[in-house]
């Protein structure tokens, strides 16, 4: 699991990058399984006063982009990690501050990822994540795939 100083970690290294910096977005949780990220609705309204599908895309690729760059990390791996190819499904307006959820898609494992980075120093992880309606359900869901590239 991980503790409240990883989550610190990678809210310093989210707040580094001055775009993600802008989106105002805060780890909340991560129990080893699924990452939290949170971000205010007023930081990311569109025309029609709800949020914006940019935003809702952004947060949950820092989410899963959070949740990769961590395991590794707890794993004792250092890698660069990029976003490969999202495919992401709109499925109603969020009113309300945004909170997504990211983590492994069913069919990998951890242990496998990070055995298949030291083997051949690259790894495809694939992610799913969403971002929460208030009430239940999901505003917004995503697929993505994430490269992991061993540094050094």
């Amino acid at each position: 699991m991980e503790s409240q100083a990883d989550l610190s970690w990678l809210d310093a290294h989210y707040r580094a990058m001055p775009p993600v910096a802008a989106l105002q977005l805060q780890p909340a949780a991560c129990d080893g399984e699924t990452l939290r990220l949170r971000a205010p609705l007023a930081a990311h309204v569109n025309d029609k006063d709800c949020a914006f599908g940019g935003s809702l895309v952004s947060l949950m690729t820092l989410a899963g982009w959070g949740l990769v760059t961590l395991k590794l990390r707890e794993a004792g791996l250092s890698a660069d990690v990029f976003v490969a190819d999202t495919r992401v499904r709109y499925r109603a307006p969020l009113y309300a501050d945004l909170e997504a959820r990211a983590w492994l898609a069913t069919g990998q494992a951890w242990p496998d990822i990070a055995a298949a980075l030291r083997a051949q120093g690259r790894v495809s992880v694939n992610i799913a994540a969403c971002v929460l309606m208030p009430a239940g359900g999901d505003a917004v869901r995503a697929e993505a795939r994430y490269v992991a590239i061993a540094k050094g």
